[in-house]
């Protein structure tokens, strides 16, 4: 017997290993087959998606309707801006005009009256009595 790591129980088993045929070893390999899916599971899917589908379809639509909504109203806010700014523009040109009637009026030769109400001044050609020149309408 030979001496092995400190046990002489042991058998040297080197003969025995070059006499032996090599085993082969034998491996199996599982093969599981998927059923097809039935009928009504596939509609069910079918179902389902398309009701996924439809509602994203949705909401794509009512907040593509929201956005259009505000862009409308920021386009109607920078026109309502731009035209209070000519509005501004305007009375202030509109008070400059209203200081120059009484200038404009002096050079065209308007006379204010004395009297208070209608003065309506008749050409000598066209009147009917021939001795008024001007006829005077008071106010009531």
């Amino acid at each position: 017997m030979a001496y092995t790591r400190g046990n002489l129980a042991v058998q040297e088993k080197t003969a025995e290993r070059g006499l032996q045929s090599p085993r082969y070893r034998e491996t199996t390999k599982v093969v599981t087959r998927r059923s097809p899916l039935p009928v009504r599971e596939k509609l069910l899917y079918l179902v389902t998606v398309l009701f996924c589908v439809g509602v994203m379809g949705g909401l794509l639509w009512q907040n593509s309707n929201l956005y259009s909504i505000k862009r409308q109203m920021y386009n109607m806010d920078t026109d309502i801006q731009a035209m209070s700014v000519q509005i501004k523009e305007m009375t202030v040109q509109r008070e400059k005009l209203q200081e120059q009637i009484p200038q404009e009026a002096a050079k065209l030769g308007y006379v204010e009256p004395l009297e208070e109400g209608f003065h309506i001044q008749i050409p000598a050609n066209s009147q009917a009595n021939g001795s008024a020149d001007e006829v005077t309408t008071a106010k009531k």
